[in-house]
C-alpha cells in the first residue's frame, strides 16, 4: 500500500546539509528503497512502499541526530549511514550517537566533525593500538593528539610522545643549515602546530621543556620501552617495515599507540617497501589492534581539498596508474 511521510527541518540550508547539498544523494535514496522524494524550502516528502518510506525516514533521522551533535555530515557519513540502514546495521549507529562526544582539554572543547571522526576517537579509547589511515585533511593526526593530551591532563598517563620519520629529507638533510634539531624541525612542524592549537603555545613549550611531551624523529625511539604514555606515529607510510616493527615493539605497560598515515602518499624510494602497507597486511587479525580507514569524504579542511584529492585520484587512475601523488 502506498505510504507518504513529510519531514520538516529548521531551515532549507539545514535540510540540504543532511544530504550534503547534493541531489545525487537523494537519487541514491530513491534507488535504494524505490521511493520518490520531493523537497522544497525546509521540508521533504517521501512517497512509496511503506517499508521503503520508513527506511528513508530513519536515514534522515540518523543524519539529523549526527548534525545535532555538532557534526557536519560528510559524503562518507551519508554513504555509511545509508549502507547501515540498508543492511540492517542501525544498532551500531545508534550506539555511536547514544551520547554526544565532547573532548575537553584545558580550556578547549573539541567535537568530532564527522561520524567517522567520532568512531575513530571511540576506537582510540578502546584499543591499545589504532591505525588511522586516510588522506590529508581528515583530522586523523589532530584527533590523535587531542586524545593523547586529554589522557595527559586527566592523569591517565605520564607522558605524550609524538614522532614521525624524516624520510623525505633523505640525503638532503645534511645540506640543510643548523644543528640536527633545526634540520628536522620542518618535518615535525605540523605536530607542533597541532599542539599549539589544542593547548596553546605557552603550555606546549612548558610541557616540552619538562619532558612531559616529547616530539622527536622516529630514530629516537630505538631501544626504548614506552610505558605510561600515549605514543603517536605520524606519516607512517614513510616508515620502512623495519622501522614500523621497531616502533610497535616499543609499546610498554599502560600505553597506547596511534599510527597515522596515507598509503597513497609514500615518499620512500621505489625500492623500499612501506612499513604501513606491510602492517596492514601482517597485523589485521591481531586482537587489540584496530585499523580505521578514512576517505576523501571525511576531509574537513576547505571544501576544495576534497575535490582536489578526488581530481588527482581520477587523473592518475586514468592517465598514469603506476604514479602516485607526492
Amino acid at each position: 500500500m502506498p505510504h507518504s511521510e513529510k519531514l520538516e527541518f529548521d531551515t532549507p540550508r539545514h535540510l540540504a546539509q543532511l544530504y550534503c547539498s547534493d541531489e545525487k544523494n537523494l537519487t541514491k535514496i530513491e534507488s535504494q528503497w524505490g521511493v520518490r522524494i520531493a523537497t522544497r524550502d525546509n521540508w521533504l516528502n517521501i512517497d512509496g512502499d511503506k517499508a521503503g518510506v520508513l527506511a528513508a525516514k530513519r536515514l534522515f533521522e540518523l543524519l539529523q541526530k549526527a548534525k545535532s551533535q555538532g557534526m557536519a555530515v560528510s559524503q562518507s557519513d551519508f554513504d555509511s549511514i545509508l549502507h547501515a540502514i540498508a543492511h540492517n546495521e542501525e544498532a551500531k549507529l545508534h550506539a555511536i550517537f547514544e551520547n554526544p562526544l565532547v573532548i575537553k582539554v584545558k580550556q578547549t572543547s573539541i567535537v568530532p566533525k564527522t561520524v567517522n571522526q567520532k568512531r575513530y576517537l571511540e576506537f582510540i579509547a578502546k584499543y591499545d593500538v589504532v591505525f588511522g589511515i586516510g588522506p590529508a585533511g581528515t583530522g586523523k593526526t589532530f584527533l590523535a593528539v587531542v586524545r593523547a593530551l586529554q589522557a595527559l591532563v586527566e592523569g591517565k598517563i605520564n607522558k605524550v610522545i609524538i614522532t614521525r620519520p624524516a624520510v623525505e629529507a633523505g640525503e638532503a638533510l645534511g645540506f640543510l643549515p643548523g644543528d640536527l634539531q633545526e634540520k628536522i624541525l620542518p618535518y615535525l612542524r605540523p605536530l607542533y602546530d597541532a599542539m599549539d592549537e589544542i593547548i596553546g603555545r605557552e603550555d606546549s613549550m612548558r610541557l616540552m621543556e619538562k619532558g612531559v611531551i616529547e616530539i622527536a624523529p622516529l630514530a629516537y625511539m630505538r631501544g626504548r620501552t614506552l610505558s605510561n604514555a600515549y605514543v603517536l606515529l605520524d606519516e607512517a607510510q614513510n616508515t620502512t617495515p623495519e622501522q614500523m616493527m621497531m616502533f610497535l615493539t616499543r609499546l610498554g605497560e599502560n600505553s597506547r599507540m596511534i599510527i597515522t598515515g596515507d598509503i597513497t602518499q609514500v615518499d620512500l624510494p621505489k625500492a623500499k617497501a612501506s612499513g604501513l602497507k606491510q602492517a596492514v597486511q601482517a597485523l589485521s587479525k591481531i586482537k587489540g589492534i584496530k585499523f580505521f580507514y578514512f576517505d576523501e569524504g571525511d576531509v574537513v579542511r576547505h571544501t576544495l581539498v576534497r575535490d582536489i584529492i578526488k581530481a588527482y585520484d581520477h587523473y592518475f587512475t586514468e592517465n598514469a596508474p603506476r604514479q602516485k601523488v607526492h
